[in-house]
């Protein structure tokens, strides 16, 4: 916990921003924390806290500031003109209080965000809180962008707990609920008389609440966050301009099963190592799988599958990949938990895992591969991220999950450099074994000596060869890709096989010699691999 001064505040602030009209007294205790106090608020404790007064201005302030005074902090900062605020100085002067005027045109995000530089509240100390506050501003940032809203999280006392990025399109509702960490309480009050909350408390769905021009209130969808009946917290989306999309309630109901997960969660103080790590003893093996499953209450008898969600070559070699990996593994999850709630996401080596039990088989494999095209559109459409799903197989509960990691992580392999985007294994059924073959011969110690020491001493018939192999042997067409006379391919054909002793006509021959080929260029090539 830090200890500040009002003049510490004041140095980070913009020139004009705030004035100090007057300094606390002698016997006012030091600024410990923050706190945002809405005009109607009855009972605040304010000792030792550097107070923001909001919703009122100038002389309007007086009744608020009497019931602050009860205990009275070391500094107030209130916005209006010197004028207005003779009364409140008189009266902050006596109770040995300072005041802060600030700038009526002034952001109260900004002198938020500096005090919060600052002044480090005690709360946010502890590790498993921090955490939370993460997982659900990226929750809620991941759900403005897929609906283009702005989004707020608030707990089942209306405590804001996370929002979406501040922009110049949020009403007074949402200004003042970010500012204060919670609904001011006429809102409450107009939200409660509307019918929204009884709504909320009695459905799952998403509800709709109209805009109210007159209380300067535009329109609203939210839905309530549930953990078994009880009421957990609430999701708030407010509309910025260009209405809500035929999706939105789809995009909420993932983004409440995901909300909902982590509230559970925290409210469990589980540990960090098992939310990270649930993936990996999913994909373990019987035993693995089986508690963990127990544990985080997931059907295990019913069919189940693996999506594996990778980036390309230019969104994994960028400077932000560890953040794009983070945004895609966000944007999956709401979409998972939307298909279906006890879906799990999370890494696993490197690429974004999407666990999805309870499968019915009848219908699950289209409803896959449309989950999957789903969350790939969505990543490009709104996270510029170029995606490709694959697939994996089902299998016949989720204890038998392991058995189709391999498949999956070789099905993604070959998705490489083909272009699709979405594939499943019947996409793939001859590239994954011969991929598998590759992936053994590279891991033994076992080369064919004059072949390998070719295809390194001379890389322009390594080259040949490749082409060659990749155009079925037919040399009109290896020359063509590589812009040569077709002697020139026999005559490094011919070479070849002159040194190594293959013919590569003899099926076994022309096996050992792809293996080799293909090494060659996945190290020589590692962008264009295939």
């Amino acid at each position: 916990m830090s200890v500040v001064t009002v003049d510490d505040i004041l140095s980070d602030l913009p020139l004009g921003f705030a004035s100090l009209i007057l300094r606390p007294g002698p016997s006012a205790p030091p600024i410990e924390r923050f706190l945002i106090v809405d005009a109607d608020d009855e009972a605040v404790d304010a000792r030792g806290a550097f107070v923001l007064l909001i919703g009122v201005r100038g002389r309007s302030a007086l009744p608020a500031l009497r019931r602050l005074l009860k205990d009275p902090p070391p500094v107030v900062a209130v916005k209006g003109s010197r004028g207005d605020l003779a009364e409140v100085e008189e009266l902050l002067l006596s109770a040995g209080a300072g005041l802060l005027l600030v700038d009526p045109g002034a952001d109260w995000d900004r002198l938020l965000s500096i005090a919060k530089e600052r002044i480090q509240p005690r709360s946010y100390q502890s590790e498993v809180l921090t955490l939370l506050e993460e997982d659900l501003f990226a929750i809620a940032q991941t759900t403005a962008r897929l609906t283009s809203s702005h989004v707020v999280i608030e707990d089942a006392a209306n405590k804001v707990l996370a929002y979406s990025t501040v922009t110049n399109d949020i009403d007074e509702l949402r200004k003042a609920s970010i500012l204060a960490r919670r609904g001011p309480r006429k809102y409450e009050l107009l939200l409660k008389d509307l019918g929204a909350y009884r709504e909320l408390h009695r459905t799952r769905k998403p509800v709709r609440v109209p805009a109210r021009p007159q209380d300067g209130l535009r329109e609203r969808v939210a839905i309530a966050l549930f953990a078994g009946e009880r009421i957990m917290g609430y999701i708030w989306l407010q509309e910025t301009g260009e209405g809500f999309g035929d999706d939105v309630e789809y995009v909420l109901t993932g983004s409440a099963a995901r909300a909902s997960a982590e509230l559970i969660r925290y409210r469990n103080q589980q540990s960090v190592h098992m939310r990270e790590d649930r993936i990996v003893r999913l994909l373990s093996g019987p035993a693995e799988a089986a508690a963990s499953a127990h544990s985080g209450k997931i059907p295990a008898e019913r069919p189940a599958a693996l999506i594996l969600l990778g980036m390309s070559d230019d969104d994994s070699r960028a400077d932000d990949a560890a953040l794009k990996h983070g945004e895609l593994a966000n944007l999956a999850s709401i979409h998972a938990a939307a298909y279906k709630p006890s879906a799990v996401v999370g890494q696993f080596n490197g690429d974004t895992a999407v666990i999805v039990p309870d499968l019915h088989s009848s219908t699950a494999e289209q409803g896959l591969r449309s989950l999957a095209e789903a969350i790939v559109r969505d990543a490009r459409k709104h996270l510029g991220i170029t995606a490709v799903a694959a697939v994996g197989p089902m299998v016949p509960d989720l204890l038998s999950l392991h058995t189709a990691t391999r498949i999956t992580e070789a099905l993604l392999a070959c998705m490489g450099s083909s272009g699709a985007r979405v594939a499943g294994v019947d996409d793939f059924e001859a590239e994954i074994p011969y991929r598998e073959a590759v992936r053994n011969f590279t891991a033994s110690p076992f080369r064919h000596r004059s072949l390998a020491a070719l295809l390194q001493e001379d890389g322009e018939l390594a080259e040949t060869l490749r082409a060659y192999f990749d155009a079925s042997f037919d040399v009109a067409e290896c020359a063509r890709r590589l812009k040569l006379h077709k002697n020139t391919v026999y005559y490094r054909v011919g070479k070849a096989a002159r040194v190594t002793g293959l013919d590569f006509g003899n099926p076994r021959d022309s096996l050992v010699a792809l293996l080799h080929i293909q090494e060659w260029a996945t190290a020589n090539h590692p962008a264009g691999r295939k």
